[in-house]
């Protein structure tokens, strides 16, 4: 089905039934992606009394109880509440779910011991391209991030000048395939969240950011319409799923 959208003073045409998903499912398995020093998410029938309320054990539904932490078990859109004493909820700050988006794909470069990316490969990728969001795929890319335990492995991150260049540059949505946009150990200093929402200054509570993407390597870098979806949870965070759509004209 091809679509015909106008954004803002662009004509784009869109072919919805070729979305393509960057969003990582959340099971109840040892094997679900990890962060954070939690356990796997809990998915398990709900119980009345001694009965449990499930069409295997005789009941007429399956009636699940979910337990899980939306930044530690997949992919997650965040507000600035995150980081915030003032609570700030993401489903009533993202008002808006269709933008124009970039998909760039960095190699993260060694500094100090860890895996960075920094403001001069951004600006590399992105060039003098106008988006209202960014998706960045670190490379190497493999399929081992759809079940990867990343406590303890000090996975690649933004410098901060990287994230204040997304800012100044007027990206509003940040998508990123690692479990955070900052370093996993850094005494609590969020160099890059705080850079990116701005928080020294007029605070971007419109602004968001969502990590633990997965972009597969047949999606080329480039331009592309995005539709982010998500949960309607009153929190900081929610799980979500991007959805992006080729631009045909």
């Amino acid at each position: 089905m091809i679509a015909t959208i106008q954004y803002n003073s662009k004509k784009l045409q869109i072919d919805l039934s070729l979305p393509i998903d960057l969003s990582i499912p959340l099971s109840a398995s040892k094997n679900n992606v990890n962060a954070w020093y939690l356990d796997a998410p809990i998915i398990e029938p709900a119980k009345d009394g001694d009965r449990i309320v499930s069409v295997e054990e005789g009941a007429c539904v399956n009636f699940n109880n979910i337990s899980f932490n939306p930044h530690a078990h997949g992919t997650h859109t965040e507000c600035v509440g995150h980081i915030t004493k003032k609570v700030h909820s993401v489903n009533k700050n993202l008002k808006q779910f269709f933008f124009l988006a970039e998909v760039v794909t960095v190699a993260p470069e060694k500094l100090n011991g860890d895996f960075v990316i920094s403001k001069k490969q951004l600006r590399f990728a992105i060039g003098n391209k106008k988006r209202d969001a960014i998706v960045i795929r670190t490379i190497p890319n493999t399929k081992e991030k759809l079940t990867a335990q990343y406590s303890h492995t000090n996975p690649p991150y933004l410098l901060e000048d990287a994230a204040i260049y997304l800012r100044e540059k007027g990206v509003k949505h940040l998508l990123i395939d690692v479990p955070s946009v900052d370093k996993e150990k850094d005494e609590c200093a969020l160099l890059a969240h705080n850079a990116f929402w701005n928080t020294k200054g007029k605070i971007r509570l419109d602004a968001t950011i969502t990590e633990f993407i997965f972009v597969p390597n047949k999606v080329e870098d480039g331009m592309y319409f995005l539709n982010l979806q998500m949960a309607p949870f009153e929190n900081d965070a929610s799980p979500s799923k991007p959805i992006l759509y080729k631009i045909m004209s």
